[in-house]
C-alpha cells in the first residue's frame, strides 16, 4: 500500500473511531445521569424500566438517526456539488431541502386536519417521506433545467435562492390559514429534532438513506469524470444525461428523507464535502464519498451532544448548531482561504 493510502486508511479509522465514541457519548449524556454500566445494562434489557426507556426508546433512536442524517446530508451535498461544478451547492442553499420542507407543510397543514392514517399502516410511517421526496425532486428538476440551459454557476444559485423564497412565501400563505395545532407542529419541525422519531421511522429512514447511499457509490467513476468537464466525461463513455438524472434521485432521496424526518437540517450538506477534502486531501470521489459519510456521521453525533448540553429538560434545535458549525466553513469558501472554489 502507497504512502498516500495508508494515510487515507489511518484516517478513516480514526473517524471511524470518533463516531463509535461519539455516539457512546450520546447515550450516556441527558438530562438525566447515567454511568456506561447503566447504559450497557440498559442495551441488554438488564436495567430497571426507567433506565430502559430513556435508553432504548430515546437516546438510541436518536443517535442513530443522527449518524443516517449526517451521512444523508453529507453525501447530498457532495452530489449536487460534482454535478453542479459549484463549491456552494447544497441541499438547502439550492432549494432542495425547502421543496421537501414544502411537501411536509402540505401534508402537516393542509392534508393531516383533513383525514387521520391508522397509527401502524404503512402510508402513517412513509406519508410524510413520499411527500418530502416529491417537493425534493421538483426543486432538483427545475434546478437541473436551468442549469442545461444557463451554464453560469451563480445563475444557478440566483435561481436555487428565488425557489428557496418562493417556496416560503407559499409555507407562510399555508401557516396563516393553518389551525392552531397543526401550526404549532410545523413550527416545531422546522426547528430540526432527532429525537421525536419511532423505530418504524428510523427502520424507514434507514431504508431510504441506504436506497441513496448505494445509487451514490455506485456513480463514483462517473462523479470523478464529471471533475474534468462535461466534454471529457462524454470522451470516457459517460452519459451524461442519464447520470444526471440517477445524481438527481440519489441526492433527492437522500435529503428529502432526512428533511422528511428530522426537520431542515442547515449547512451540513455544504460544510461537511469541504471538511472532508481538507481532511483527506483529495477530490477522488473513491476516497470522498466513505469520507464524507463518516464526517457527516460524526460532526451530526457532536451537534446531537451539543444541542442537550444545557441539561435540565431544555435542548438546542440542531438547526441552530449545524448553522454555527457550517456558516464559519462556507465564509471560509466565500472567501477564499482554502482555495477548494479553484477545484470546481
Amino acid at each position: 500500500m502507497s504512502a498516500g493510502g495508508t494515510r487515507v486508511t489511518l484516517i478513516m479509522a480514526g473517524i471511524t473511531v470518533l463516531m463509535i465514541l461519539l455516539f457512546t457519548a450520546d447515550l450516556l449524556l441527558g438530562s438525566t445521569h447515567m454511568n456506561f454500566a447503566d447504559v450497557m445494562a440498559a442495551l441488554f434489557g438488564q436495567s430497571n424500566p426507567g433506565d430502559e426507556i430513556i435508553v432504548m426508546q430515546f437516546r438510541l433512536p436518536k443517535a442513530i438517526t443522527a449518524i443516517l442524517a449526517g451521512a444523508a446530508m453529507s453525501v447530498s451535498g457532495l452530489l449536487m456539488q460534482t454535478l453542479f461544478r459549484n463549491p456552494l451547492a447544497g441541499p438547502d442553499v439550492l432549494g432542495v431541502s425547502s421543496g421537501a420542507g414544502l411537501g411536509v407543510a402540505l401534508t402537516l397543514l393542509t392534508l393531516t386536519p383533513l383525514f387521520t392514517l391508522p397509527a401502524g399502516s404503512l402510508l402513517a410511517g412513509w406519508g410524510l417521506i413520499l411527500a418530502a421526496w416529491a417537493g425534493a425532486g421538483a426543486v432538483m428538476l427545475v434546478i437541473m433545467a436551468v442549469s442545461a440551459r444557463m451554464r453560469d454557476i451563480m445563475t444557478v444559485l440566483i435561481v436555487g435562492l428565488l425557489l428557496s423564497s418562493a417556496i416560503s412565501a407559499v409555507v407562510s400563505l399555508l401557516q396563516y390559514f393553518s389551525n392552531e395545532a397543526m401550526l404549532r407542529t410545523y413550527v416545531i419541525w422546522t426547528m430540526g429534532n432527532l429525537g421525536n422519531i419511532s423505530y418504524p421511522q428510523v427502520r424507514a429512514l434507514s431504508l431510504a438513506t441506504a436506497a441513496g447511499l448505494v445509487i451514490a457509490f455506485v456513480m463514483v467513476k462517473p462523479l470523478n469524470a464529471m471533475l474534468m468537464g462535461e466534454t471529457f466525461s462524454r470522451t470516457v463513455g459517460v452519459k451524461m444525461q442519464r447520470t444526471r438524472i440517477v445524481m438527481l434521485a440519489s441526492a433527492s432521496i437522500l435529503a428529502g428523507s432526512v428533511t422528511a424526518f428530522c426537520g431542515p437540517i442547515a449547512f451540513i450538506g455544504v460544510a461537511v464535502p469541504h471538511i472532508a477534502r481538507l481532511l483527506f486531501g483529495t477530490t477522488d470521489h473513491r476516497t470522498l464519498m466513505p469520507g464524507v459519510a463518516l464526517c457527516g456521521a460524526v460532526i451530526m453525533l457532536l451537534s446531537d451532544i451539543i444541542s442537550n448540553a444545557p441539561g435540565g429538560g431544555h435542548i438546542i434545535p440542531v438547526n441552530t448548531v449545524t448553522s454555527l458549525i457550517g456558516i464559519p466553513v462556507v465564509l471560509w469558501i466565500i472567501l477564499g482561504k482554502t482555495g477548494l472554489g479553484r477545484r470546481f
